[in-house]
């Protein structure tokens, strides 16, 4: 039951109830694979993100507006130059809404939606006996471990080299006993854990 200092928050059909404590930024993961940190895309990224795609056309049309290029009268960019100015403000867009659900799952930025919606993701596929990302990785554990360290930490060079994180590992530096903790809420979700000292793995 929240009584102090507490908010629910709906994402998908489930409600999370978040208090001060999950408020405060968690690592979820330390390289979250590329899927991953566009499915936990906000509702404020998308708009940003949009509104970036929108931003550079919209510029050369203000542009031409205040200083024609033909020193008389506004005369509508060229298409290609308009499509061209899309093209930017969308890839630019998408760096900057990436970067920034990259921040969150590190830890760096403000993240209790994105920490409440992991917990649900992992214990369900825990309670379910799966992997607790949903799938085991196809690749061998030397090949994950190489993965790994080619793309941790990668997003915060996107600005200078775009690298990202595409082949599933085990080295997150997640201990699964930190979902085994019952939180504010977690009860309703109705799922059931195996014991801990059961898993074939504890730590990915």
């Amino acid at each position: 039951m929240c009584i102090l200092h507490c908010k629910l928050v709906t994402i998908g059909h489930k409600q999370f109830a978040l208090t001060s404590r999950s408020d405060v930024p968690r690592v979820i993961d330390s390289d979250p694979e590329f899927t991953k940190v566009l499915r936990y895309l906000r509702p404020s990224d998308y708009l940003s993100w949009g509104i970036s795609t929108a931003v550079f056309p919209g510029l050369f049309t203000v542009f031409e507006h205040l200083d024609p290029v033909n020193g008389k009268q506004f005369t509508r960019p060229s298409g290609s130059l308009l499509r061209v100015g899309t093209l930017f403000g969308f890839v630019g867009g998408f760096f900057i809404v990436y970067n920034k659900s990259s921040k969150r799952f590190f830890g760096v930025e403000e993240n209790a939606r994105e920490v409440a919606k992991d917990r649900y993701e992992v214990k369900k596929n825990l309670s379910k006996g799966l992997h607790p990302f949903g799938s085991a990785p196809r690749l061998s554990p030397w090949l994950q471990e190489m993965s790994m360290r080619n793309s941790k930490n990668s997003q915060f060079g996107n600005f200078f080299l775009p690298w990202f994180s595409f082949f599933r590992h085990d080295y997150h530096n997640i201990d699964l006993k930190r979902y085994y903790e019952i939180r504010e809420g977690e009860d309703k979700w109705g799922i059931e854990l195996p014991p801990y000292d059961t898993l074939e793995k504890k730590v990915y």
